[in-house]
């Protein structure tokens, strides 16, 4: 199937017992059984659900993987792939990435006696040095969180398998429509499911897609051991957000090149951070790797001005200042004070990350109107 088509139709049947053609929210704790260990492949919904089970199938088909896992946050899904290590053993992080990921790296995980080293992951050599016999993971995020920096997944893919290493990738900001990090070596996908899949901002959940079946037991287990595991109600959610997905992301995707040419073009913006230009760091990568080039675009001001970037923020009508992305409505937000407050200044600004960059998830409305918008909010500074 083509992937229009799996959007609709992986994973999903028909209910048998009504013949609903939409997967049903099944609001069950737990689920009889005949007699001792005689069911129908559901004991306890922390295990198991089957509006969870349809969600799970869709996923996987979407990545081309074989195994989909949902979690109740992309932080969940992330935290379960680290607890996969062990004290002593090391993982190689991009040094520009969601700063909730971050967090969890520095403040929980190094508590554990697991190292992390944050490299400039698009020179693929930085990572070279990093590695050692105790390194057991690349982390890699492309496009990256907020900076939209590219990583070669094919060269990463294949340093992880020349010496044994899992590679995992968050590909948030792409979604499977855009990029399938499976297809160029990944062990691990990662997605905050909140953003993109879901795509209307009413639910937060986050999601693993693998291929090894051994793996998958292992993320499995932990999913059920730990418990951080989504409901039935918002897997139906997401089922159903998933339902639009290509259709979404080509209009994301369009109204990106709009918003992205325009403010490239405008005197008050002094840098714009999109894969799709020709000279973005990378781009050739990005044209490799990658179906389209999506609606997440930063821009900086010119002098840099907290101030400024705080008016052109406060006067949008039609872009909503609020944390998350993907949703159907254009948002923007404020890296060094909201998504990324957690990184120290020094490092933030180490990848770009100014007090004057906004990011934008560009929604799916009429792209005239949002030029207008901006318009508007950058003639107050």
């Amino acid at each position: 199937m083509k992937f229009g088509t799996k959007a609709i139709h992986a994973g999903v049947e028909p209910d048998p017992s009504t013949g609903a053609i939409m997967t049903p929210i099944y609001q069950t704790s737990t689920y009889v059984q005949r007699t001792l260990g005689d069911h129908q492949g559901y004991e306890y919904s922390r295990t198991h659900n089957p509006t969870r089970t349809a969600l799970q199938q869709n996923l996987a088909a979407l990545e081309n993987g074989k195994h989909g896992i949902c979690f109740s946050s992309g932080l969940g899904a992330i935290d379960a792939v680290i607890k996969l290590f062990n004290p002593g053993d090391e993982i190689i992080s991009t040094n520009d990435l969601y700063g909730g990921t971050y967090r969890l790296f520095t403040k929980v995980f190094e508590r554990f006696g697991i190292k992390f080293h944050f490299v400039p992951m698009g020179n693929t050599q930085a990572v070279v040095e990093k590695i050692n016999a105790n390194t057991k993971m690349i982390w890699v995020e492309t496009p990256t969180n907020p900076m939209m920096n590219i990583i070669d997944l094919e060269a990463m893919g294949a340093l992880a398998k020349k010496h044994g290493v899992l590679m995992t990738v968050d590909n948030t900001f792409a979604s499977p429509f855009i990029q399938n990090p499976l297809d160029w070596g990944a062990d691990i996908v990662m997605h905050s499911v909140t953003k993109y899949l879901g795509g209307h901002s009413d639910v937060v959940m986050g999601a693993l897609v693998v291929n090894d079946d051994e793996l998958a037991k292992k993320l499995t287990f932990i999913q059920n051991a730990c418990g951080a595991v989504p409901g039935p109600q918002d897997c139906f959610l997401v089922l159903r957000g998933i339902k639009t997905l290509h259709l979404r992301m080509e209009r994301h995707s369009q109204n990106g090149k709009t918003i992205a040419a325009y403010l490239k073009n405008h005197p008050k913006v002094k840098k714009v951070y999109w894969p799709g230009f020709e000279d973005h760091p990378n781009h050739s990568i990005a044209k490799k790797q990658m179906r389209d080039f999506g609606g997440m675009i930063s821009f900086t001001l010119v002098g840099n001005r907290l101030e400024d970037a705080q008016t052109v923020m406060e006067n949008f009508h039609l872009f909503s200042l609020a944390e998350s992305l993907g949703g159907v409505e254009s948002l923007c937000g404020h890296p060094a004070s909201m998504t990324h407050a957690s990184i120290p200044r020094e490092e933030r600004e180490k990848v770009g990350l100014l007090d004057s960059l906004i990011r934008l998830s560009v929604g799916v409305e009429d792209a005239e109107d949002l030029k207008n918008d901006l318009a508007n909010a950058l003639a107050k500074i």
